[in-house]
């Protein structure tokens, strides 16, 4: 049976693409991926990417909801950031470039700050997704990942945030320093990452001469690999959670993603006596790019009214 969609959602990152066929109420009717990125695209080979996931989903004209880093000055066309305080989409639709006359391609744009300096793309679309369903609500958000993100919400805006390289920053430091030796590990050491997340959290400013430890640890007492590479990553997330107190204590707070690491930052907050509810990043996604379908819609059907 051939999927034919209302419209198509695309959430396009640096390293791949998700892409999904949706009905007019919001519903997945079909699903794809490519592990082509923004990083490996030039801005003409986007359409075909697209294509290449969701050309059998196409029957006449037809919408494309998109996030991410497809609007990257890299991407498929830029969209400009939206600068806080505002709303999770409180940019303008950004229209890309097509050659297939059925696609009408729109990408939400991200959000930025002044200062600190940061910025977010794609996670704006799981806040706003996140909003929509639970309107009204106040305080913090946290979005696990390479880059981790802690947003601040107050009626209904993104007010500050604050993002850190903690992913990155495990990764680089299990690959490519004296470490690697220390933490190649499929398994894994709950103490020793609980271990880790209390010093990190308490002496943040030693986290340089802690990280050489785990080293020093495997070779003068043993310290096996997988507790190794649990403590280096409880060592991280502590001193992030140190960096963010002023971010989380106190507040409401939700912690969007799906796996084991967002569990690992709902524990961490827990051993804080910081509760935190944790929700699934695809289906907050999906809500996101629903709500800007939406929104899209009756601003073209307001719009032919006037």
């Amino acid at each position: 049976m051939t999927i034919k969609a209302d419209w198509i959602a695309v959430d396009w990152g640096t390293s791949n693409m998700r892409a999904w066929a949706m009905s007019g109420s919001g519903t997945v009717l079909a699903e794809g991926s490519s592990d082509k990125g923004m990083g490996r695209l030039t801005p003409t080979e986007f359409e075909p990417t697209l294509l290449e996931v969701a050309s059998e989903w196409i029957d006449g004209p037809t919408t494309v909801m998109a996030c991410g880093m497809v609007g990257a000055k890299q991407g498929w066309i830029e969209a400009p950031y939206a600068a806080v305080p505002c709303a999770a989409m409180g940019g303008n639709l950004v229209t890309a470039p097509t050659q297939n006359p059925d696609l009408s391609v729109h990408i939400i744009p991200g959000v930025k700050q002044a200062s600190p300096a940061d910025v977010m793309r794609g996670e704006e679309t799981q806040i706003a997704g996140f909003l929509a369903r639970n309107p009204g609500w106040d305080g913090v958000i946290c979005l696990p990942g390479t880059h981790t993100k802690w947003v601040h919400i107050s009626a209904d805006e993104i007010v500050s945030f604050q993002t850190f390289m903690t992913g990155e920053l495990f990764e680089v430091i299990g690959k490519h320093t004296v470490l690697r030796h220390s933490v190649t590990s499929n398994d894994w050491d709950q103490a020793a990452f609980d271990s880790g997340l209390s010093d990190g959290m308490a002496r943040p400013e030693r986290i340089a001469a802690q990280l050489f430890s785990l080293r020093a640890q495997g070779l003068l007492d043993g310290l096996g690999n997988d507790a190794a590479r649990a403590r280096l990553s409880g060592l991280l997330i502590g001193a992030e959670l140190a960096a963010a107190k002023p971010y989380w204590l106190g507040q409401q707070i939700a912690v969007i993603g799906a796996g084991g690491l967002s569990k690992l930052y709902v524990d961490a907050l827990a051993a804080q006596s910081a509760p935190a509810t944790q929700v699934n990043g695809t289906a907050i996604t999906l809500a996101g790019l629903t709500a800007a379908y939406r929104a899209h819609k009756s601003d073209g059907i307001e719009g032919s009214r006037q």
